[in-house]
C-alpha cells in the first residue's frame, strides 16, 4: 500500500474455551485498556473431547464480548475429528465442508453466538469448502492472506502474523512477528495479529502481541474487527 494511507489493526484470539479462558479474559482487559476490540474465533468442538455447549462460562463471556463491541468468528466445527496435521478445511471436498458448517452453524445459534464470519482452522481452506461457504448463509471468509466478501465477490489481500493455530511461538518468530507488524503499520496497511489462548498464558507470546498491538498503535493504526456490512435490500440468513 502506499505510504501515507491509515493503517488498520485486527487482533483475533483463538481456542477459547474454559481450560483457557483466564488467559483471554485477561489479553482482552489489555486491549480495552488500548480501545482495541477484538475478533474472537469460536470452535464447536476441540481437542479432548471439549464441547462449547456444555461449557457456560465460556458461553457467557463470548456473548458478553460481542455486546461490548466484539466480534464472533466461526473457526471449524472438530479439528479433532479430522486427519492429524491436517487443517479441518484444507482438503474437504464441498458437500463435507457444508455438513459441518451446517453443524457449527446450528451449535454457534444454539448458543446465541451465531456468525455471518468464518475463518478455517490455520487460515485454510479447500475450494470445496469456499464453495460451500455462501450456501450456509457465511458472508466474509478469512484466509492467511486473504479477507473475502463472499456477498459482493470481492477481497483485500493482508497476511496474518499468528502465534499458535498452526504458527510457531518460538522467541525468534515472536521477534518477527513484532518487526512484522510495525513494517505493516508503518506502510498503511492492514495488521491482522492472532493468537491462541493457550498461548497467552505464556509470557514470551503474550509480551509479543502486546508490543506488536502497541507499536502498531504508535504508527496510528485504526483499531478494528473482522466485520461484513450488508447490501441495502439484501437477505441475511
Amino acid at each position: 500500500m502506499l505510504t501515507g494511507m491509515t493503517a488498520q489493526l485486527i487482533v483475533s484470539v483463538s481456542g477459547i474455551r474454559n481450560d483457557v479462558l483466564e488467559h483471554a479474559q485477561s489479553f482482552a482487559d489489555d486491549m480495552d485498556a488500548r480501545g482495541v476490540n477484538l475478533s474472537l474465533l469460536v470452535a464447536p468442538r476441540l481437542k479432548d473431547k471439549y464441547r462449547l455447549v456444555r461449557d457456560e462460562s465460556t458461553q457467557d463471556w463470548l456473548r458478553k464480548r460481542r455486546t461490548s463491541g466484539d466480534a464472533i468468528v466461526l473457526h471449524g466445527y472438530d479439528q479433532a475429528a479430522t486427519k492429524r496435521r491436517r487443517a479441518e478445511f484444507s482438503h474437504l471436498p464441498e458437500h463435507e465442508a457444508r455438513l459441518r458448517l451446517l453443524a457449527a452453524d446450528r451449535v454457534l445459534e444454539q448458543v446465541g453466538l451465531r456468525t455471518r464470519l468464518f475463518a478455517p482452522p490455520r487460515w485454510l481452506a479447500s475450494q470445496g469448502a469456499v464453495a460451500a461457504l455462501p450456501g450456509v448463509g457465511f458472508r466474509m471468509l478469512l484466509l492467511n492472506n486473504e479477507i473475502r466478501d463472499l456477498d459482493r465477490d470481492i477481497s483485500s489481500r493482508s497476511r496474518v502474523l499468528g502465534i499458535g493455530d498452526g504458527s510457531p511461538a518460538e522467541p525468534w518468530w515472536c521477534r518477527g512477528l513484532v518487526l512484522g507488524a510495525g513494517r505493516v503499520a508503518r506502510r498503511g496497511g492492514t495488521v491482522r495479529l492472532s493468537v491462541t489462548a493457550k498461548q497467552l498464558g505464556r509470557s514470551a507470546p503474550r509480551q509479543a502481541l502486546l508490543d506488536a498491538v502497541d507499536l502498531c498503535l504508535h504508527h496510528e493504526a485504526t483499531p478494528t474487527i473482522y466485520r461484513w456490512e450488508r447490501r441495502l435490500g439484501a437477505a441475511v440468513a
